[in-house]
């Protein structure tokens, strides 16, 4: 009599949607990959720490915008590599990115309705 199982006791439809039949490979980092992103990260929050520590820079009108930029690069670091998000399954990362972007774009109307950032940028006084 032969059982549906296969590959240690596992079905083949378990086998499938764990990447292991038809060839998929899935993607490990290694530990020198998270070394990697580690340090960058690192070196970009030494960037972030040092722009608030220059009064000049603090005082000029790219203050804000810079380390928003870069605390979204950190995010985004942080979401591919130590989410795991860069090595699912391109579905996942579309679940994950459209809401964030519409997020992102909502806060920032919402910041130009109320004038926060129409202020900041000296188009209105």
């Amino acid at each position: 009599m032969t059982s549906p199982e296969s590959h240690h006791g596992q079905t083949a439809a378990a086998l499938a949607a764990q990447g292991h039949l038809e060839g998929a490979v899935h993607e490990h980092p290694t530990w020198s990959t998270y070394w990697k992103v580690a340090t960058i990260l690192t070196v970009i929050t030494v960037a972030e720490v040092w722009c608030y520590y220059v009064p000049s820079f603090v005082a000029s009108v790219w203050f804000v915008p810079v380390l928003l930029a870069l605390s979204a690069l950190k995010f985004g670091i942080v979401v591919l590599f130590y989410m795991h998000l860069k090595y699912d399954h391109k579905l996942f990362r579309a679940l994950f990115t459209g809401p964030l972007i519409v997020a992102m774009f909502t806060i920032v109307a919402l910041l130009f309705l109320f004038g926060k950032v129409a202020v900041r940028l000296g188009l209105l006084s």
